[in-house]
């Protein structure tokens, strides 16, 4: 009696690890598969839309994870310091602003980081067209890589008489979802300026410096230089 009763024990713990073992495995499983070559689908077009909209990807927005989208992924890992494997893990999906059942929210920090950025951007350029937005957070972005200037969003945004937004009060305004739209795009590698690191309105600007560094581009009232 006593060894059927230990018998049936570990049948049913065997069962219970089978049962364990087969939905870790087909949880990971179906992540791979949504992101990776041949995969089809929603992610997949997202993962699209937003390398097109970055200069990343040249391709149709098919849904379809062809040999395309892979170069267009590594692209996007080589410059974003990520395992350039053409695979939309989950590291590469949070980096995309994509959600995805392997990738859970971001931290405390990533999110404060997004609304600071979106302050700003909504204090200097709210009312300039959409890329310019994203092109004032990718100015930041571009000083915080810059050994030129603080190595962080909040140093280089806060650094004295960097920008008038912090000057005259404006950070202090609440964003609106254009602005923390454009923080995330910025955020997510689009960079609209070709690597500017300045960007003034020649309306209004009475610095001659300024006026002196190398232009790559204006976008409505804004020409950001280097």
């Amino acid at each position: 009696m006593l060894k059927n009763k230990k018998r049936i024990i570990i049948l049913f713990s065997l069962i219970f690890l089978s049962v364990i073992s087969f939905f870790i495995f087909c949880k990971n499983n179906t992540v791979e598969t949504l992101s990776k070559y041949g995969s089809r689908g929603s992610e997949v077009t997202q993962i699209q839309t937003k390398l097109k909209r970055w200069g990343y990807y040249k391709g149709n927005i098919d849904g379809i994870y062809g040999s395309q989208t892979v170069n267009a992924v590594k692209y996007f890992q080589r410059k974003n310091g990520l395992t350039a494997d053409g695979i939309a893990g989950p590291n590469t999906l949070k980096a995309m602003g994509i959600t995805s059942s392997g990738n859970s929210g971001s931290s405390s920090s990533n999110s404060s980081d997004l609304n600071l950025l979106a302050r700003i951007i909504y204090g200097e350029s709210r009312g300039e067209p959409y890329t310019g937005q994203v092109g004032v957070g990718a100015v930041v972005l571009n000083r915080v890589k810059s050994s030129s200037f603080p190595n962080s969003i909040a140093g280089v945004i806060y650094q004295a008489g960097a920008f008038d937004a912090v000057s005259d009060g404006q950070i202090n305004l609440s964003p609106d979802s254009t602005a923390r739209k454009a923080a995330q795009d910025a955020l997510n590698g689009w960079d609209p300026t070709y690597n500017a690191i300045y960007y003034f309105n020649p309306a209004t600007a009475t610095n001659k410096w300024i006026w002196s560094r190398p232009m790559t581009i204006t976008i409505g009232k804004h020409r950001f230089c280097k």
